[in-house]
């Protein structure tokens, strides 16, 4: 008998908790439905080839290699997973990003990882529909001085088989650009 009334009072715990107004319900199936921002995500999908330049040092050629990119949106198309494999500094690089649009901030979100560093990158920013371009900004730990350092990443959409990605290390209230990656579709 103890053990239903402890049931029957959870149960009603529960409820009482967890029950929602109509109004906190349509909010919450908003903001799990994808809109016109996941599909402009969805746009970058599939297998790409991607031509990489990086420069350790502004004022040195850049490094030259390439890379094999996959995008599919994920869960339900709210977020936009992005797993790229190469050779980066004569050493395999894998790397991947989960993008999404937060529907109820208004932003984008993104993360990155890679197998060069246990590091979480966090980058949120905007589009510009204008011009196609997403511009997200954060911060990354740079082991090397145990400092974090602002960064800046732009996508800008080119065509419908290719788009280009920028980095920029943010130093002393100037941006030096790091890294820039061209994409094309493969066929």
């Amino acid at each position: 008998m103890k053990k239903l009334l402890f049931s029957m009072v959870l149960v009603l715990f529960c409820i009482n908790t967890f029950s929602q107004t109509q109004e906190e319900m349509e909010a919450w199936q908003k903001n799990m439905t994808p809109g016109k921002y996941h599909e402009w995500l969805s746009t970058m999908n599939g297998e790409w080839h991607a031509k990489i330049k990086m420069w350790m040092d502004p004022t040195q050629p850049a490094t030259e290699s390439e890379a094999s990119t996959t995008n599919e949106m994920i869960l339900n198309g709210l977020y936009q997973r992005s797993s790229h494999s190469g050779e980066m500094m004569g050493m395999p690089f894998m790397g991947e990003s989960i993008t999404g649009y937060d529907i109820a901030k208004k932003e984008f979100i993104a993360t990155w990882i890679d197998n060069f560093g246990s590091s979480i990158m966090l980058m949120k920013g905007q589009l510009d529909e204008a011009t196609n371009t997403l511009v997200l900004e954060g911060d990354m730990f740079d082991p090397a001085s145990e400092q974090t350092i602002k960064v800046k990443e732009v996508f800008k959409i080119l065509t419908e088989d290719s788009h280009k990605f920028e980095m920029f290390m943010i130093m002393d209230g100037q941006e030096i650009k790091n890294m820039e990656i061209l994409y094309s579709k493969k066929k």
